[in-house]
């Protein structure tokens, strides 16, 4: 467990690149005093930005490299060209040992697969996930996974997507037994998938795991907060990542025209707007930003590309936490101890 974890960024990567990455590095040191960065991309523009920020500056060092991972590129691209980017560096930073996390807000795609073949995959995980932090109407987040690295998932797959979940929860909101269940057409145990029913039966013989498994959720109930980790494949998590965040710009719109749409609107608009304010607070994706690369050998975060320097400082926040509360320790030994009681497992899922 580090005490002080040094993060490597990819200054390069999002939408807007160094200013805004250098700028989020900045309010995640002045939350947290412990953090230490390596910054990796352009020198010259990192260190006009770093100039504004003095005490950042003391506790960064800047890493040259000539080449960027383009938003656009496809995964065996980037890593045919990863050694020498922005990018590829930060990752090779955690795989060498030289940083205890790296964060991008580059090309999604890309930083999977640079990431997978640069630390490998957890012994006792197929595949890694990609995790992120959802708002409810409860106090707490809840965690999702996995949101498009795996379009296709067997029931061991899902199994081993609620551990990491499970750990995760357990990490970023101190939940020492967190609530899982999968997403599914129903509640009921008889609906879904043949990989779904089987995934289901495994985690409910797991009761020796440090979760809750509390069967299935349909996609109404991932705002309720009655659950703290929802687990399902990376094609129907991507579909429902993306249609929560249209609705909640679709609400957002939708209450913008409504209030101005006459004089006795805009005046409803003025006495609310300390709701409406707190209504944006809460869905703003900047307070939830950090997506996890979850199942390998080191801890890589996703920062969104648009994301704002708040919502930088909030993925590197998560960096820091799961350096701090060694969530891969924790996966590995959930892990150990479920194939240590496989033999509870029912033989259509062996």
């Amino acid at each position: 467990m580090a005490a002080k974890p040094r993060i490597a960024i990819d200054a390069m990567g999002g939408d807007i690149g160094p200013s805004v990455m250098v700028e989020g590095a900045a309010l995640a040191r002045r939350r947290d005093k412990d953090l230490r960065f390596d910054l990796y991309g352009d020198e010259d523009r990192i260190a006009a930005e770093l100039k504004r920020y003095e005490k950042l500056n003391r506790v960064s060092t800047i890493h040259h490299c000539e080449g960027v991972i383009e938003g656009d590129a496809k995964p065996s691209q980037a890593i045919r060209k990863a050694k020498g980017t922005s990018m590829g560096e930060a990752v090779a930073a955690v795989k060498e040992g030289d940083a205890h996390a790296a964060v991008s807000g580059g090309n999604t795609g890309a930083m999977m697969a640079i990431s997978k073949l640069a630390l490998r995959t957890m012994e006792g995980i197929d595949r890694p996930a990609l995790a992120a932090l959802l708002p409810t109407l409860k106090d707490d987040d809840l965690v999702m996974l996995d949101l498009g690295a795996n379009t296709e998932c067997d029931a061991n797959n899902l199994v081993q997507f609620a551990v990491m979940g499970s750990a995760y929860a357990r990490t970023v909101m101190g939940n020492e037994k967190p609530c899982v269940k999968l997403l599914n057409i129903g509640t009921e145990e008889l609906k879904g998938t043949e990989e779904l029913k089987d995934a289901a039966q495994m985690l409910r013989d797991a009761d020796y795991l440090p979760l809750n498994f509390a069967g299935f959720t349909e996609g109404d109930q991932l705002a309720r907060g009655n659950v703290d980790v929802v687990v399902t494949d990376g094609f129907s998590g991507n579909i429902a990542l993306k249609t929560a965040e249209g609705t909640a710009r679709f609400v957002t719109d939708l209450l913008r025209g409504a209030f101005k749409s006459s004089l006795r609107s805009r005046i409803g608009f003025l006495i609310s707007k300390p709701a409406m304010r707190l209504l944006k607070v809460h869905l703003d994706p900047n307070n939830h930003n950090g997506a996890v690369f979850l199942g390998l050998n080191g801890i890589v975060v996703k920062s969104h590309g648009s994301a704002s320097a708040k919502g930088v400082a909030n993925a590197i926040s998560v960096a820091g936490s799961m350096v701090r509360n060694d969530i891969t320790a924790k996966i590995r030994d959930d892990l150990d101890n479920f194939r240590s009681h496989q033999g509870n497992m029912p033989e259509a899922a062996k």
